[in-house]
């Protein structure tokens, strides 16, 4: 929790000054589920379930930017008997070309994190109480987006999105995984 907030932090110090010269900004809402080829062995392949996520993007001149997300597992899994949550974070270059006057792309890649929860029956610390223990692991993802604006600055974003995560096989049968799903938000900016 402590790197999320020294994250933001550097987020805010650096990106605040230049929001005033932005174009737009948007903040999406949205559901999917994370798919993977591989089968079961000795590892179960990462893939599954309801995952939440949300993010928040600015643009600039020329229709270039950056966003962050954050997408996790709705409810815990069941990895094996234990149960489990994996949360990925990534921080990504936009590119956001119009189509029409409705229709919009996103494009987007860039880099970011995986940390995947083993929730324990007791606590790790009896201060804290941390009832999980974390295995971090560094990714990389790219992705793209249709977005059609049903109404005013809201608007409907079907994606997918590709991650590769480094060495993720020492607790699934992947180091590739494929999130599918849909956003909703809202764009503040001109049209």
């Amino acid at each position: 929790m402590r790197k999320l907030a020294f994250l933001a932090t550097i987020f805010a110090f650096f990106a605040l000054p230049n929001l005033a010269s932005a174009q737009q900004g948007d903040a999406m809402f949205g559901f999917g589920t994370l798919v993977s080829n591989q089968s079961c062995g000795s590892f179960c392949p990462e893939k599954g379930g309801l995952y939440t996520n949300i993010g928040a993007d600015v643009i600039f001149h020329k229709r270039v930017g950056f966003a962050f997300d954050a997408t996790w597992r709705t409810s815990q899994g069941n990895y094996f008997g234990q149960p489990y949550r994996p949360i990925l974070f990534d921080f990504n270059g936009v590119y956001q070309p119009r189509i029409s006057k409705k229709v919009g792309a996103d494009l987007m890649g860039g880099i970011g994190w995986q940390t995947s929860r083993f929730y324990l029956p007791y606590c790790t610390n009896q201060f804290t109480c941390n009832n999980y223990t974390s295995s971090n692991h560094f990714l990389v993802d790219v992705g793209a987006g249709l977005r059609y604006y049903v109404w005013g600055h809201f608007f409907v974003r079907p994606e997918v999105r590709y991650y590769h995560i480094l060495n993720n096989t020492d607790q699934f049968s992947s180091d590739n995984v494929f999130h599918v799903g849909a956003s909703i938000g809202y764009t503040i900016g001109p049209d």
